[in-house]
This record gives C-alpha cells, structure tokens and sequence, in this order.
C-alpha cells in the first residue's frame, strides 16, 4: 500500500484553505444517486496467512497445463535474473525518459536495446517500442505510405496472423488505405511469387511478408522481396525474433532487404500473462528514419566529452505541431522493452540460436508423432518453423476439449479464421518441452482421436412431430 503521509490536522487545514467544510463537499455535484453506499459485496478483510490460502487455492483451481499454443505468443524459458532486474526500481520506476539529464540509465538502456533490434533485423535503424506487434505492423502500414508518397493499397497475404489483419484494418481504413488480402498456396501454405503478377500495382505502396506466416510456414522471403521491388513497392517484414537467430534478417532479404520490419516482442522476455502487457518492435532502413513513429534514442557526447544518451527525431505528438506528426502514439512499452534487453544480453546471439533450434527441433518431432496417428495429418509440405498445421478426421473443438481435460492445450483452432482447411489446428511446441512432454502429447491424441473413432458421441434423434 502506498504510504499517506496527511494527518487529520493537515487534512483539516487544506481544507480550510479551499474553503471546503469536509471532503465529501469536493464531489457534491454527484447526484445521491449515482453515489456508492457501501461495498456489499466486498468481504471482510483477511489476515496475511489467510489471503496467502486463498490465493494459492485461486491459482490451483486453475489447473496447470502443458502449453501446445502458439499463434503469435509463445511460451519461452525467461532466466529469473530478467525481472528480478527489470522490476528493480531503476528501471521498473522510470516511466519516461524525456528529461536527459535525470534519465541518462533509461536512455543507455534503450539505446542498447535498439543496437540489439537492429542487429537482429539487419537494419539500420530501431525504435524503442510499439504497443504489441499488430499496432507495430499498422504503423509500418502508414509509415510506407508516407514514404511511398502515391500509393495507398497494401498487399497484405492471408498467412498474415489474422488479428494483426483486423488491428490494421482498423487503424488504416479511415485514412482511406485499402488492405488487398493475398491468397496462399494450397499445398504449402505460402505466398506464390509467381501469383503475384495478376495483382494490380500501380497505385500499392508495399507489400507484407511474414517470415515465419501465421502457419509456422516460411515464405520465399528473396522472391517476393525483389518482385515487390521490381514494382516500386516497399517490403514490410513482420517477423519473429527468436526465428530471426537462425534465419536471415529482413535486411538481407533479396538484394536489396526489406525496408520495414515489424513484429511482437513477447517472445524476448514477456511472460504469456493471459494476452499482455507485451511490445512491439520496429526497424527500418536510413531512408525511412525520419518516417519512423515511437522514441528514438541517440548517443552523443557533453562538453566535457563524456558520452551521453538523448531523445532524437522525434516525429510525434509531443514534440512537434499535432497536424505534422507521423504518429498519436504517447508512450511505449518501456518496462516490457527494459526485460527485453536484459533477456537478449543474458542469452546473447548464441543462447538465442540455441532457443530457436530447440525450439524448432520439438516442432518437428511433435508434428512427426502427431502425423503418425490415424485421422491426424499434416497440412503443408514447405519448410516450417515454431508451428505447423495439422488437420483431423474429428471435430477440433471436439478434441481439444478432451486434451484439456487431461491437462494438455492442444493447439489453437483454425476453424474460426481459415475454415477452409477443414478441422484444423495450429500446433507449436518450444524448448520448453521434453521428450516426455511430446511423447505424452502423443499418447493421449492417439488415445482420443482412436476411442471417438471406435465409439462416437451419440447423436440425437428428433421425432419430427415434435415442434
């Protein structure tokens, strides 16, 4: 509890001051109304032991699950140094680092921060942060058509996580940005390049790729980089950074690079937390620099020669005419972005690759094991990376209850946005997983796909006559 340093004189004498006889006069134009009479239904306080009990039975009652989930959050291993650093006052107190000479720790920090993203995107730039990955990408949306000057639709393929899809619909369709939806393949569940030359170009200001897609599939990220190019569009990557420790940055995509990259950062250090707080990350080119939303921090040096760190091009609200900024956006995630950092410098490059290859090691023989059983089957024949599509002969919904049941979430279900595929789910399994993990994920699918086989739920018969 906060600390209220106010006696009953000091309360007394600032109300005497304003000319208020008792505290309830400063809200009187409440109606009576509208005024609470009393918590009803707020219990009687508990002892420290006896909130301790019940939150333990809380947490309990929700049970504990092996986690098979990914779409776009993912359950990783965070090193306990991170938040134990992260929530240091230093760091967990410092809002916003707008005054320099008192925010020189802060600015360091995520000075250092965007040398990381930067180096990982293979870009030449990095902000320090976004909101979460899907407000990132709609800020690359109208930052490419800032730079692109001309076009206002962008190619947006139907891989793109498909929330990321609606937040960007969102913030863009009012500036009269059209988003043109791009079908994947139906054998590898990629972008065709060679589809792309049926689409209209000549007023598009860019093209997104997603690197791994919503699938877990990855993109021809060279072919559909140079095409768009080739076309005057500008290339959005929307990636996943832990991918990005074994596959190659957005900036040596092609041969000229990508010239956004966009993404969530939740896989760097954020726990799952039931959907937040997370960040999303930024990097462009030195082309688009100054077209670039969310802080920037610069490292110089004081009179005395001494280095320095500092707020610079600062394209946004707070710092320039409202009807010139690129952007409303009046913070960022600086605690998520703080956890960031600390976790990238504790794995480094190598830990990091180490994360991703085990990661996508489990991927593989998860989907081996799976795809072994009958009425289970893998979707798309490309390479993949974190996830992969599986589809079954029996109701999803159906059989992820069952998993759930015996303490398994067995993949995200794919019916509601790309019914098409039939019963589908997306599975993901990271290096947080044993073999045991997998093998019992395993046991029980086979287990529960084979007895709804042998003995299906009951259908219900209805007398016709009956209305």
């Amino acid at each position: 509890m906060p600390f209220i340093p106010h006696t009953d004189a000091d309360v007394a004498a600032m109300l005497k001051a304003i000319g208020a006889g008792k505290i309830d006069d400063l809200f009187d134009e409440i109606p009576p109304a509208l005024r609470s009479s009393g918590f009803k239904q707020v219990p009687e306080g508990l002892s420290e032991m006896e909130i301790a009990r019940l939150m333990l039975e809380r947490a309990e009652a929700d049970g504990r699950y092996h986690n098979f989930i990914g779409a776009g959050a993912y359950e990783h291993h965070i090193p306990a140094a991170v938040w134990q650093i992260a929530t240091r006052g230093e760091f967990y107190s410092s809002y916003t680092p707008y005054q320099a000479e008192a925010s020189q720790g802060t600015l360091q920090l995520l000075y250092e921060y965007q040398t990381m993203m930067a180096s990982l995107t293979g870009m030449d730039a990095s902000n320090a942060s976004l909101y979460d990955g899907a407000s990132a990408l709609a800020e690359a949306v109208l930052m490419a058509v800032r730079a692109h000057k001309s076009g206002r639709r962008v190619l947006v393929p139907k891989t793109l996580h498909p929330v990321y899809r609606q937040v960007v619909r969102s913030i863009v369709a009012n500036q009269k940005i059209e988003l043109v939806e791009l079908p994947y393949d139906p054998a590898g569940g990629h972008t065709d390049p060679a589809a792309l030359a049926a689409v209209a170009t000549d007023d598009c200001a860019a093209l997104v790729i997603a690197q791994p897609n919503f699938f877990g599939t990855l993109e021809e990220v060279d072919a559909l980089t140079d095409w768009a190019h080739s076309q005057g569009l500008l290339v959005i990557a929307c990636v996943n950074p832990v991918a990005l420790a074994v596959l190659k940055a957005p900036g040596e995509w092609g041969a000229r690079g990508a010239d956004i990259a966009v993404g969530e950062g939740q896989p760097l250090g954020a726990p799952l937390s039931s959907g937040g707080p997370y960040f999303g990350f930024m990097c462009c080119k030195q082309a688009l620099l100054r077209q670039m939303p969310g802080r920037i921090i610069g490292r110089t040096v004081d009179r005395d020669g001494q280095p320095g760190f500092t707020l610079t091009l600062q394209a946004r609200e707070q710092h320039i005419r409202r009807s010139k900024a690129t952007s409303n956006i009046c913070t960022n995630q600086g605690l998520l972005v703080s956890a960031a950092t600390i976790h990238m410098a504790l794995l480094g490059p190598d830990g990091l690759e180490r994360v991703a290859a085990h990661s996508h090691a489990n991927t593989l023989a998860l989907v081996a094991q799976l795809a072994a059983i009958k009425g289970v089957e893998k979707v798309f024949n490309r390479p993949l990376f974190h996830e992969a599509v599986l589809r079954l002969d029996q109701p999803a919904e159906e059989v992820l209850r069952a998993l759930a049941a015996q303490g398994i979430l067995g993949g995200y279900n794919l019916a509601a946005h790309y019914p098409e595929l039939g019963q589908a789910v997306l599975v993901c399994a990271t290096e947080t997983k044993t073999a045991a993990d997998l093998k019992n994920f395993a046991f029980h699918m086979e287990r529960i796909v084979s007895k709804r086989r042998l003995d299906p739920p009951c259908a219900v018969k209805v007398n016709p006559s009956v209305k």
